[in-house]
């Protein structure tokens, strides 16, 4: 099984998100190959909830939608077993999923299953220890969100408690594609001092996006919405979301590598 460091080890990172299910667990699964042909490093995948805080209205929808199709954890992880192991993966949910089903089994789930890391947006830090204890039992990284709010000395905090990648929100409020980049994104990156690779996600949409941010120190890009949007405006031609996202995923991979 590939770990989120290795994500970073060639070039700067491209990581994808997709909702597992969205529409159908056999979508997934094509789009998953689309990304790794296309060059994505990591991959996100999105275990539903049906109150995903964090998340607006495209990846809202893409969770009910997952969810209508009978996504649920178990499904989960008998999907992301027969995935390819060519590149890590990192599931992306709420705590109440993991609470529910143990700290210690959704960890254990996650290692013998393929996934290498956890991404939680409504657990913080300070509330984080035992989850960190079965991710370190258990050989995972639990990557923390630091936002442009974030003080220094809870950066420092949130940098000691991470692993894998420390993940930069872009700007304020919830996921979804921008066109514009603001200036205290750089900022931020520039003010987050740490060995562990920096990516930023939260509004990133265009090769453009992603080389300005890059340029500005990044070591990765984390893309959601985009290719979510290209998923929910084909659900009855898969096939054409796959040729979207993977022609979006070669762009932006070549965004970040030039």
């Amino acid at each position: 099984m590939k770990h989120i460091a290795d994500a970073f080890k060639r070039d700067k990172a491209l990581i994808a998100y997709i909702c597992a299910g969205d529409p159908t667990p056999d979508a997934t699964t094509k789009i998953v190959h689309a990304l790794i042909r296309a060059g994505a490093d990591l991959i996100e995948l999105g275990l539903p909830f049906s109150d995903p805080i964090a998340d607006g209205p495209t990846i809202q929808a893409a969770s009910q939608r997952s969810l209508q199709a009978g996504m649920n954890p178990d499904l989960f992880f008998d999907l992301v077993k027969t995935l390819p192991k060519t590149i890590p993966y990192a599931v992306m949910t709420y705590y109440n999923l993991i609470f529910h089903r143990g700290t210690m089994t959704f960890a254990k789930d996650c290692r013998n299953h393929g996934i290498a890391g956890i991404i939680v947006p409504d657990l913080p830090p300070e509330e984080a220890d035992e989850l960190g204890e079965a991710c370190k039992k258990y050989n995972l990284d639990l990557i923390h969100f630091i936002a442009p709010t974030t003080t220094p000395e809870r950066i420092e905090r949130i940098i000691q408690s991470s692993s894998g990648f420390i993940y930069l929100v872009a700007r304020l409020g919830v996921t979804g594609a921008r066109e514009d980049l603001e200036d205290r994104t750089k900022s931020l990156i520039q003010q987050v001092h740490t060995d562990i690779p920096k990516a930023v996600g939260f509004g990133i949409s265009n090769p453009q996006q992603a080389k300005e941010i890059i340029n500005a120190g990044a070591d990765g890009i984390i893309v959601g919405s985009a290719i979510v949007d290209m998923i929910a405006r084909n659900t009855d031609d898969i096939n054409k979301a796959v040729e979207e996202i993977e022609t979006l995923t070669r762009k932006l991979k070549e965004g970040i590598t030039r």
